[in-house]
Formats: structure tokens, sequence, C-alpha cells
């Protein structure tokens, strides 16, 4: 159990990485092409929209609530059962995507005028800023549609998950970053404004992933011709639990959506600056995070099934204990090399011509959104301990309350330090959601944070800290601002490279070693 899942948290991060490389290339590609300013405002809010209700019902809501009860039907029924409740939520999810986004494409404007409100302000009173509502509005016709195609593909890749076909759906997002990078290298000169080949490639992408899972739900005998089933008794299971799970994993997409339309009222470029400060967080949590809360969901909810209650909780502090070990380097690395980074993947092209300053902005978006990075991480693996329990009440009271703790600080912070104060905001929120699932797990009785872990998180931690220095010491010895790229690349890999060596180092110094990290019941005296 414990080494399989270890395996296949290192498949998931495997493909999830080729995706998150390939999603740099990508912007990088869009930094090239569309810089910081009007257009790349413009294009990033109208991808936002769609992959914000995306996160939020379909691979948020929808996957915790939809992957404990095909677990359960999984355990209890043969084949036959099971790809029938897929068929009936399919088609029952299905045609209600399907009617919002018929609705979302056609009053597109009305989108772009609620979510961006002062655009549409400017736009009524003739002001220049006015453009960034008409753009918005014709963008979304082409991006919205990516939330019918995307949110299939979520449900088709956790069945795949259940039946543990974890490389398929987590190289799946590869498809879409190939689509994005293709559009804008060969369609951009196609139309007058290049973001909206751009746009062409979201709606692209979004039918390329969902026609690529389709032979691997053959093979694993679950396609079956959808089915309308509104009133099935396991569909209004997922229904019930679905509704306060809307509020629970998905408050920081909700936190993130909020930073873009405070953003939009914010200095031209916020957004833009946000957004790629936002890209270069994702990766590790895309990597790690992710990674891991995609196998963990299914095993807890296993383990729930068949009341193994011990190793529900080691199962939990595993996953803990595994986010800690990637999760500190990552917050502390870039933190400390993220000015490099930024300029290697972004810092040329329209991105430099239209602001030289562009590197710093997004550099201290980097420091403000990796302050929370760990804490990221953290919810992706302590929410799936109640979702598996079929417990969404919990997470909904703690989504809440983290989301009015995200305004709270919003109001607070941006006034002062603008898209800087909107990031910060986000990550305090997040620690508050992470400390509070923490909380009510234990008072739950379900996890508490073992003494294993605790001492592992120290070591990791001191680790972390002296990989940080090392890395800042040597950064600085290199004169890599007015080299040429292939230097930067040069030196960025060798900084890495110093990053991985120092840190493993440390930890082996200090006593740890590989097997309490793969196992799951490992304890440490």
């Amino acid at each position: 159990m414990s080494k399989g899942l270890f395996r296949s948290g290192m498949i998931v991060s495997a493909m999830t990485m080729i995706s998150r490389i390939l999603g740099l290339v990508r912007d990088s590609v869009v930094a090239n092409l569309l810089g910081a300013g009007v257009v790349a405002d413009v294009f990033l809010f109208a991808n936002r929209i769609p992959n914000f209700l995306r996160r939020l019902f379909a691979e948020g809501a929808f996957a915790q609530a939809f992957v404990p009860v095909l677990t359960e039907i999984k355990a209890q029924h043969d084949d036959d059962r099971v790809r029938l409740f897929v068929a009936q939520a399919s088609g029952t999810l299905g045609t209600i995507l399907l009617i919002v986004t018929i609705l979302g494409v056609i009053g597109s404007p009305i989108i772009a005028a609620l979510f961006g409100t002062t655009w549409f302000l400017a736009w009524l009173d003739g002001e220049p800023a006015g453009e960034k509502f008409e753009l918005a509005g014709m963008m979304l016709k082409l991006t919205f549609p990516y939330l019918f195609f995307v949110s299939l593909v979520a449900l088709s890749g956790a069945v795949l998950n259940v039946y543990n076909k974890f490389a398929a759906a987590a190289f799946t997002p590869v498809l879409l970053n190939v689509s994005l990078i293709s559009c804008a290298l060969f369609f951009h000169d196609s139309f007058s404004n290049p973001g909206f080949a751009l746009a062409l490639g979201v709606f692209i992408g979004g039918v390329a992933q969902l026609l690529f899972q389709v032979p691997f739900l053959y093979r694993a005998r679950m396609l079956a011709k959808p089915k309308w089933a509104w009133q099935d008794d396991n569909v209004k299971k997922v229904r019930k639990l679905m509704l306060p799970a809307i509020f629970g994993v998905s408050v920081s997409q909700i936190n993130l959506l909020l930073d873009t339309i405070i953003a939009a009222a914010l200095t031209t470029g916020s957004i833009a600056w946000l957004y790629y400060s936002d890209r270069l967080i994702e990766f590790p949590l895309g990597l790690f995070g992710i990674g891991i809360a995609t196998v963990i969901l299914p095993a807890l909810s296993k383990l729930h099934a068949q009341q193994e209650g011990n190793q529900f909780q080691a199962t939990l502090d595993w996953g803990v204990r595994f986010v800690i070990w990637l999760g500190l380097p990552a917050l502390l690395g870039l933190i400390v090399i993220s000015p490099i980074i930024i300029t290697v993947l972004f810092g040329h092209g329209e991105f430099i011509a239209s602001d030289k300053n562009n590197v710093e902005q997004v550099a201290n978006g980097v420091t403000a959104y990796a302050v929370g990075l760990v804490s990221f991480m953290l919810i992706k693996v302590l929410a799936p301990g109640f979702y598996a329990k079929q417990d969404t009440k919990t997470p909904v009271k703690i989504g809440i309350v983290a989301l009015v703790l995200n305004m709270v600080f919003n109001l607070a912070l941006a006034p002062f330090w603008g898209y800087v104060g909107l990031a910060l905001a986000t990550s305090l929120s997040a620690t508050c959601n992470a400390l509070l699932l923490f909380y009510f797990l234990a008072k739950q009785g379900t996890y508490s944070f073992s003494r294993t872990s605790m001492w592992f998180s120290l070591k990791c931690f001191v680790s972390a800290t002296v990989m940080a220095g090392v890395v800042h010491y040597a950064e600085q010895s290199f004169s890599w601002q007015a080299a040429e790229l292939k230097q930067q690349i040069m030196v960025l890999f060798l900084l890495i490279g110093i990053a991985l060596f120092s840190y493993v180092l440390v930890l082996l110094l200090l006593g740890v070693r590989p097997a309490m990290i793969k196992n799951v019941s490992t304890t440490e005296s």
C-alpha cells in the first residue's frame, strides 16, 4: 500500500512535470508575444474565468464528491454497476455544462462586466480602458467553452485514477500547453490582436484533452453512453456532497479570482504580474501537491470504506510528510532564485520591451505567493481527509472562514502594497485554511500530527534553510544579470543542482532516510 502510493505519486508527479515544463514554455511564449500590458491583462482575464469555474466545479467540488462515491460503488458492486454510474454522472454533468457553456458564450459581455467591473465602467464613460472590456467579451466567446470539455476530462480522469490509471490522466494537461504554444507560434499573425490566437488555443486544447482520454476509458471498460439521471440515488449523493465542497478545497481558486477582480482596478500590468507569479508557484504545487492529492483521495476513500482507521491516519500523516519534504525547499528556493528564473523564462521580447521592471515586479509577487506554498500543498492533502469520509460540511465552514479572511487581508494590504498585497493575502488565508483543517481533523479524531512527522518537519526546515543560504551565496557569486540567455540558463541549472545537493546532504546528515518518505507506517524514535 505505502510503496504503491509513493510509486503512484511519483508517476503522477513525473507526468505533471512534463505538463508544468511545457506550461512554463507556454508562459514564456505568451510573455514574449503579449508582454505585460493591455492585451496580456485581457487574455489572462478571459482565460482565468473558465479555468476558475473548472477548478471550482470540476476538479474541485465535483472530483472530491465523485471519487468517494465511485470508490464505494466499486468496492460493493461489479464493473457493470460502476459503468452505469459513470454514464449517469457524465450524462447529468455534461448536460448541465452544455447549458452553462451556451449561456456563457452568449452572455460573455455580461460576464466580462461582472468580473471586470472597472473596465465596464470605463467603457460606459468612453475612457481608453474601456477597450479591455470589449476585448474581454470577445475573447470569452473562445475561452469559455473550455469549461465544458475540461470538466468532462476531470470526470474521466477521476475514473481512471480510481482504477489506478494515473499516468494518462496526469499527462492530459500537456495537450493544452502544446495547443497554446502551437497557436501562439503559427496563428498570432492571423489575428489583429495576438491574444485571440491564444484564446483559440484554449478552445482546441480542451477538445484535444477530452479526445485523448477516450481510448483509455475504453480500455478500462468504462466508456459508456451518457445518461441523464438527476434523480438517481448515487447522483443525488454526489450532488449533496458537491454543493458544500465548492467552498472547500477550491477556496484558493476563489481567492485567486478575487485577486484578479481587484487587480483589474490597479495599475495596468497587475493582472499579468499576478499571473506570472502564480504560474511559478503552480509549478511545485502542481508537481508535488496535486500529484499526492491525486493518489491519496482514492486510497483514503478505500481505507474508509474498509474501516481501516489506523491506516487512514498513517496515510494522511505520510501525505503531510511528503508535502513538507518537497514544499519547504521549494518555498525558500523560489524566494532566493526567482529573479533568474523569471529572467530566463520571460525576460525577453515584449515582456522586457514594455517595461524593464517587469522581472522585479513578478519576483515580488512570487515571494508573496511563496509564503503560502506549503499551506497550498497541505490543503491538497488534508482536505481529502474529510472528502474520503464523505464529510463536506466541515471543509465548507473552513472555506468560508478562509474566504472572509482573504477579503479582509486584501482590503488591509492592497491599498499599501498593490498586487503584492493581494498575493500575500492569498498566502495568509491559505495558511489559516490549512491550520483549521489540521485542527478539525484532530478534533474529529481522524488525524493528529505525529511525533515522527514533527521531527521530520524540523529536519526538513533546517535543511531547507541551509540550502537557501548556500544557494543565495552561490547566486551572488555570478554576474548573470548582464549575461546572455545561454549563460543565464547554465547558471540557473547550476544553482538548482547546488540546491538539490545541499538539501539532500543536510537531510542525510540529520538522519533522514528514504524509508521515512516512502513508507506510510515508518516511525522514528
